[in-house]
């Protein structure tokens, strides 16, 4: 995985970095686990604009991706690997051996050809999923369930990975990509190896219109506005428009917004760092 920095050619290439896109073997996604993506521009069932600077964009395709790997026992062969839209990392196309096919987050270091399993019985290698309590302590990992049979919630997007720490009774610890160390039930699953295209970090898109490309309209600050459009705006000249607050009022910076009884706060052991 690589990036590549273009020549000044234009304004728009001058800063611009992007991937190589050397690990994609397909350019077209398997039909039958794609659907089209619909798009609302910020809009309610009234027409009104509700959620701001969303609109436009290129077309998408939603790619069904597994999260569950619940097919226990069945060996899958990796047949391609390809670009997703709605997501930083790279999926891959499992061939299963009764015929099925699945999409699944491709892990770092997964080449075409390879043989992938899940279950209990499956061993701790790249691109396997299985129970925390049969991985072996100290391994990378991502793709984690929060609940046994729910599917993976935690460490998905570009070049992250956790961390198997330790096992306390039915709970295994795991440090997450945010330095937040948690307990997570034994029975969950997760996949061996970090997620994949780890470089998406050092992209750079070079001209305000790719974010148009991504639907992304664009966002204006609440310190240029004026006071009656946020808490932020007016003032002679540059004003700092005093302490940083959302446009409902709520401050932005520092403020603690975690529910302080929510039930998920007796797995937390380490706090995320600041």
């Amino acid at each position: 995985m690589a990036v590549r920095k273009l020549k000044p050619t234009t304004p728009g290439q001058r800063h611009k970095v992007i991937g190589t896109f050397e690990e994609i073997t397909a350019s077209v996604p398997e039909k039958s686990l794609v659907y089209g993506k619909k798009s609302s521009g910020g809009r309610n069932n009234q027409g009104k604009m509700t959620m701001r600077y969303i609109g436009g964009g290129h077309r998408k395709m939603i790619r069904i991706v597994d999260f569950k790997r619940n097919k226990d026992g069945v060996p899958a062969v990796v047949k391609t690997i390809e670009y997703d839209p709605n997501r930083s990392a790279r999926i891959a196309l499992l061939f299963y051996a009764d015929g099925e096919k699945r999409y699944i987050i491709a892990p770092n270091g997964l080449q075409v050809g390879a043989t992938l399993m899940s279950g209990e019985t499956a061993a701790p290698e790249i691109g396997n999923a299985l129970p925390l309590q049969n991985i072996p302590v100290g391994t990378v990992i991502h793709n984690i369930e929060l609940r046994p049979g729910q599917g993976a919630a935690l460490v998905r997007s570009a070049g992250n990975f956790a961390q198997l720490t330790s096992r306390e009774g039915k709970y295994c610890v795991v440090k997450l990509p945010s330095g937040e160390v948690r307990q997570i039930l034994s029975t969950c699953k997760a996949t061996i190896g970090s997620v994949g295209n780890s470089d998406h970090g050092l992209e750079s898109s070079g001209k305000a219109g790719r974010s148009r490309w991504m639907g992304r309209r664009p966002r204006n600050r609440g310190v240029v506005m004026n006071p009656v459009d946020h808490p932020m705006g007016g003032g002679e000249g540059r004003a700092s428009g005093g302490h940083p607050r959302s446009r409902k009022g709520l401050y932005a910076k520092g403020l603690k917004t975690r529910a302080p009884k929510k039930h998920s706060s007796k797995y937390i052991i380490e706090r995320r760092k600041k």
